[in-house]
């Protein structure tokens, strides 16, 4: 209460201090850089990343893109080159007249070399950058190319991916905010009880948002899925807090005719109420931060931090504008749209079997639909683009035009017996899938000895320590046949080189699929354990968080089978985030509903009697929070053109009405169902037993 009282008196210098702190704010966040590469997320342990660090620190090469010119003469392509050649970030380009330039006729080079770089109307060269493949000199380099080679030239590769994400994710960024907001204020208004409080509510969780994001200037960096959902979810998650605070207020005021001192009371309360509730949230994002794929970590962590500023937010910025605002506030009160839950309340107990039937028979088929919609998540970052983006259209151009869906690099030991390699290669080419490999000894063929190579040329394949080939594969990234190709490839490589290295986009999506893996089950195991405890400690209970993890766990298992009935396949991080999401932003309703039934009752009612009054209390602060989590993010799932986020944010969104209505309904039953264990097994409640 000391501390209520000082929030209270220093209310003015608390906003004036938060007003202060946005500046630094919004430099953090225009200084934060944002990743738009998943693969950077993949541990450093792993080969395919020691792989692509070595290619850039030692042997000068980074990123690497094909680019398709259409209908153009081969003068002129010689001349775009030699202008693609000429930017910054640009370490080679390989084309055809790379090796013609060095007097050979045209007829010597292998026929299968001259096919693999020309159709009947375009030609393709190969690009090599010194920069990694998200780097923003990366990027600007991609912008550039195309604006060199114009509309009849079409960039591929990852970085291309890359430039086109994060051009998409700028312009749609705003959008999101101001429909999240929008739909949030939407909600608040017509379901709070006083038109000028949701903007108050908004008010102080944006300026807690930017505190928040201003933070991530720490870390150097953060992801553009961390970035385009932390304020969504923010907002979504904290407002709870603010509902919990403007209610207590309400009742306080009643009891006491000082606003101060009810204020103070009111924040007193709110941070008992939401310790309990914010501690879940925070410890269902700490979880992530367990995954090796460390994008969980990123997400985590800024999440885990929003919600602190959250609650912080809620018992001293929010506290401090309802204070300077009470006349207005008071002036604009109306009757909430919510109706009476008595009736409602009455009839969830008086058929309460009904929903323990509805649990019972519910959870085979989700469980099944949510096992296989976890095995049918999909990898390649290209499918969550639209369809009518650069890079798509130059990748289905690639696939078309010659038949390469994706292309791995080798890494091997430049003093390899030449020999040996020319018989690797032949090996490589019988690999179901390989189109061709290329490597010096490849492109030269038979007919042109490899001593007459100037340096120039060489180098572009070929340095002191290593020796680049590519192989050119029929099969799209991430798919199961080009897992198999992998492996094989790797079992032919490591029989000639054990210390090579094949590396590229394919084969790190490879290693992120079995990474991955291993992180849903960590992740789940963590979330579900650390819930559990802070439950058992909040409600200070053995049986009570098996029951209201039972009815989350339903609501996640509903939430994420729907998609395999649906006939839908979901982005890969989608169910590691959601299933722990969900987890931690909708155990604040169960925890809500089941404290009120406890302190019912201890109050003496009956089992049947305490629930009635627990439901017709709970269930409007419940709707109201709920609701406000859909609006928030449902908005945003319709509007995104990027499927990551799209399929996110609706996969919060239903998670919210699911759970809601699985905490109204179900969790009653269980309660009444579970009554006597509950009250053998929760501190101070063995004498409620017998009532």
């Amino acid at each position: 209460m000391k501390l209520s009282k000082a929030i209270v008196k220093l209310r003015v210098p608390i906003i004036i201090l938060t007003l202060v702190l946005m500046i630094p704010a919004v430099f953090g966040i225009l200084n934060t850089r944002i990743n738009y590469d998943m693969l950077t997320y993949l541990p450093d342990s792993m080969d395919t990343v020691k792989g692509q660090k070595i290619l850039l620190d030692e042997f000068g090469k980074g990123a690497f893109s094909f680019i398709i010119v259409e209908d153009m003469p081969d003068k002129d392509v010689a001349e775009l080159k030699g202008r693609v050649e000429q930017v910054k970030q640009v370490d080679s380009v390989l084309w055809y007249n790379s090796l013609a330039d060095i007097s050979v006729p045209k007829e010597f080079l292998p026929e299968k070399v001259y096919n693999a770089f020309n159709t009947d109307h375009s030609t393709i060269m190969a690009v090599f950058f010194n920069t990694s493949t998200s780097s923003d000199e990366t990027m600007d380099a991609i912008r550039e190319i195309r604006s060199i080679t114009g509309e009849k030239c079409f960039v591929c590769g990852l970085s291309a991916l890359v430039t086109d994400l994060k051009d998409l994710c700028e312009r749609e960024e705003p959008i999101y905010v101001g429909i999240a907001v929008l739909l949030a204020l939407l909600a608040m208004l017509l379901l709070l009880d006083n038109w000028l409080v949701p903007f108050v509510f908004l008010a102080s969780i944006g300026m807690m948002i930017l505190l928040n994001l201003g933070t991530n200037f720490f870390f150097g960096e953060i992801s553009y899925i961390t970035k385009a959902l932390s304020a969504v979810l923010q907002l979504a998650v904290t407002m709870d807090y603010s509902i919990f605070l403007w209610h207590s207020y309400q009742e306080q005021k009643q009891r006491n005719e000082d606003k101060r001192e009810a204020m103070a009371v009111a924040i007193h309360q709110t941070f008992l109420s939401v310790i309990g509730s914010s501690v879940t949230t925070i410890a269902g994002f700490i979880a992530l931060c367990f995954m090796s794929f460390t994008l969980g970590r990123d997400l985590g962590i800024v999440m885990a931090k929003g919600v602190l500023f959250g609650v912080i937010g809620c018992i001293t910025v929010l506290p401090s504008l309802i204070l300077i605002l009470d006349k207005p506030l008071s002036k604009l009160s109306h009757r909430s749209l919510i109706p009476d839950m008595t009736k409602l309340s009455g009839g969830i107990v008086k058929i309460f079997p009904v929903f323990l039937v509805i649990f019972v028979l519910l959870l085979p088929p989700f469980i099944y639909g949510y096992a296989k919609t976890n095995s049918e998540v999909y990898y390649d970052m290209a499918e969550c683009l639209p369809q009518d983006m650069e890079f798509v259209i130059a990748n289905t151009k690639l696939s078309e035009d010659y038949d390469i869906s994706s292309t791995h690099m080798v890494l091997m030991d430049a003093s390899l017996d030449k020999k040996a390699v020319k018989k690797m290669i032949a090996e490589m080419k019988e690999v179901d899938g390989v189109k061709e490999v290329l490597g010096l000894e490849s492109l030269l063929g038979s007919t042109v000895p490899e001593d007459i190579l100037p340096d120039r040329i060489r180098s572009i394949l070929e340095n002191d320590q290593y020796s680049l080939m590519l192989i050119n594969s029929r099969y799209h990234s991430a798919s199961d046949a080009v897992g198999a190709q992998i492996d094989s490839l790797n079992n032919i490589l490591h029989r000639y080189d054990p210390s090579a290295m094949l590396i590229g986009e394919a084969p790190c999506m490879k290693d992120m699929i079995d990474t991955t893996g291993r992180d849903f089950e960590v992740v789940n195991l963590i979330s579900i354990i650390a819930i559990f405890v802070i439950i058992a400690l909040v409600e200070r209970s053995i049986s009570l968080p098996f029951i209201l993890i039972a009815v989350i766990e339903l609501g996640i298992f509903i939430n994420l089978g729907l998609p395999h009935y649906f006939g839908q396949s979901l982005p890969f991080i989608a169910p590691i985030c959601i299933s722990t999401i969900q987890l931690g932003a909708t155990v604040d309703y169960a925890i809500l509903m089941t404290t009120r039934y406890k302190a019912e009752r201890l109050s003496g009612k009956d089992k049947k009697e305490s629930m009635k009054t627990t439901l017709s209390a709970s269930i409007p602060s419940i709707l109201v929070s709920g609701t406000g989590l859909f609006a928030a993010t449902f908005g945003v799932a319709l509007y995104s053109d990027i499927d990551i986020i799209s399929s996110m944010c609706m996969l919060l969104a239903r998670g919210a009405v699911i759970s809601m209505l699985l905490v109204i309904f179900i969790l009653p039953a269980l309660l009444i169902l579970c009554d006597k264990p509950v009250c053998l097994t929760t501190w101070g409640m063995k004498q409620c037993v017998r009532k």
